[in-house]
């Protein structure tokens, strides 16, 4: 049974509770910079969290075993690319042979050709009706589908015949189907792309994940390789896929990347002239950036808890003074040292821990109406950003307001009692 000398940590509470609630505006303006921290970093490992799913679930459709290797790292287009991988030699088609008749790790190799407008023309794919200028061209080999397979909502993957004779057939990603076949009656129809006619024999689904919620393979007009080439013979945009046998995709790497050094005569002691990467490798570039992201934004965060934290602790301060009278009678009654310190510290830590929950709600708040705003922006709320966000709002009220407590609990209660 409690002393009617002591106060309960219930008690305690519901004084902290009191005395935040006394004066409402004064505490509300107290945690405004926690609120905005606390907010900053949840929204942010929001938006991130969901933007990584994404690209996880884009890459992932690429298969686990498969290498990629391109002119320069990056978008394969060579768009974006740094000045001295410009530099560098194309990827050449006919290395996909060589590659896989030297390299005993790999089941097969595919080709892609990703091509670009020439300067000052924009292509446009019309069909009777309906155009649109938002896609791209890429030319690619049948057996890339068998590498790196991907689902069709109708028809079916050019055949090897009709890719070796350079047919005008193409595929088309899910988006720029829908913008030009608005019906669903696509498949088998024909469509002219950027002044040449095609013949659609196939449509994909929705391709899984993306950047920034948009996945460019819903945008993508596909067409054989040969076809491709003949058309656009400036084009060298080459991009190689290579499918290693399972277990074997280290030693893979490795051999790949040693048959293009030879293939390509690059020195002994001089680095790649081309680019190896792995979906991982992908993934873990982009954590790498995320967590610059994931810094700074703790970095601005910081400074409002820094703010928030260094107003908790005079807000108790000047409470400390407002109070001396009442810390004195709890004292002449037999409240002890620690009674004091429990009391002005709960009342510290409930200031913070009501900001970090406002900010957590903002955080939570805004994050849907990304998703309402932009269907199509992944972002999910972690546990773990909710959970740290609340704990660090509770310890910066622990932090700053242990000077505050202990300050009152050393009051001599005679002086106290004194005070007005």
């Amino acid at each position: 049974m409690t002393s009617p000398l002591q106060i309960s940590p219930r008690e305690t509470m519901v004084m902290a509770l009191n005395a935040v609630w006394a004066h409402k505006f004064r505490s509300g303006l107290t945690i405004l910079g926690i609120v905005i921290g606390i907010t900053t970093v949840v929204t942010v490992a929001s938006l991130l969290t969901g933007l990584r799913q994404g690209i996880v679930d884009f890459f992932q459709e690429f298969g686990p075993d498969n290498i990629f290797v391109a002119r320069v790292s990056g978008d394969p287009s060579g768009q974006n690319a740094r000045p001295k991988e410009l530099k560098r030699k194309p990827i050449r088609p006919e290395y996909a042979a060589y590659l896989k008749s030297v390299v005993r790790s790999i089941e097969d190799v595919g080709t892609s050709l990703f091509i670009l407008p020439l300067p000052g023309s924009v292509p446009i794919a019309k069909v009777p009706g309906f155009e649109s200028d938002n896609f791209f061209i890429a030319g690619a080999t049948p057996n890339l589908y068998d590498i790196s397979p991907r689902e069709l909502q109708q028809g079916r993957i050019f055949t090897s015949d009709e890719a070796g004779r350079a047919q005008r057939v193409a595929l088309l990603g899910s988006g720029i189907a829908e913008a030009l076949f608005p019906a669903g009656d696509g498949l088998g129809r024909s469509l002219f792309v950027d002044g040449g006619e095609y013949t659609v024999v196939g449509i994909f689904a929705p391709a899984k994940g993306g950047f920034f919620g948009e996945n460019g393979l819903d945008r993508q007009i596909v067409i054989p390789l040969q076809t491709a080439r003949l058309r656009y013979p400036q084009s060298t945009n080459f991009f190689l896929t290579a499918k290693a046998r399972p277990g074997l995709r280290a030693d893979a790497i490795e051999e790949i990347r040693g048959a293009l050094r030879k293939l390509r005569h690059t020195p002994r002691n001089e680095e790649d002239d081309f680019t190896i990467s792995t979906a991982d490798s992908i993934i873990e570039n982009f954590d790498r950036i995320t967590g610059m992201i994931v810094l700074i934004s703790i970095a601005i965060s910081g400074l409002g808890l820094l703010v928030g934290g260094i107003g908790v602790m005079n807000i108790m301060l000047v409470s400390v003074t407002e109070r001396t009278r009442e810390i004195g009678v709890r004292k002449a009654i037999g409240a002890r040292r620690r009674d004091i310190v429990l009391q002005f510290l709960s009342e510290a830590v409930t200031l913070t821990g009501a900001g970090g929950l406002i900010g957590i709600i903002f955080s939570i708040l805004a994050t849907l109406l990304l998703s309402v705003l932009f269907p199509s922006l992944r972002s999910e709320v972690p546990a773990w950003a909710v959970i740290t966000g609340f704990s660090v709002s509770v310890a910066v009220g622990v932090f700053f307001g242990v000077w505050p407590a202990v300050t009152a609990s050393r009051l001599d209660p005679v002086d106290a009692l004194r005070y007005e």
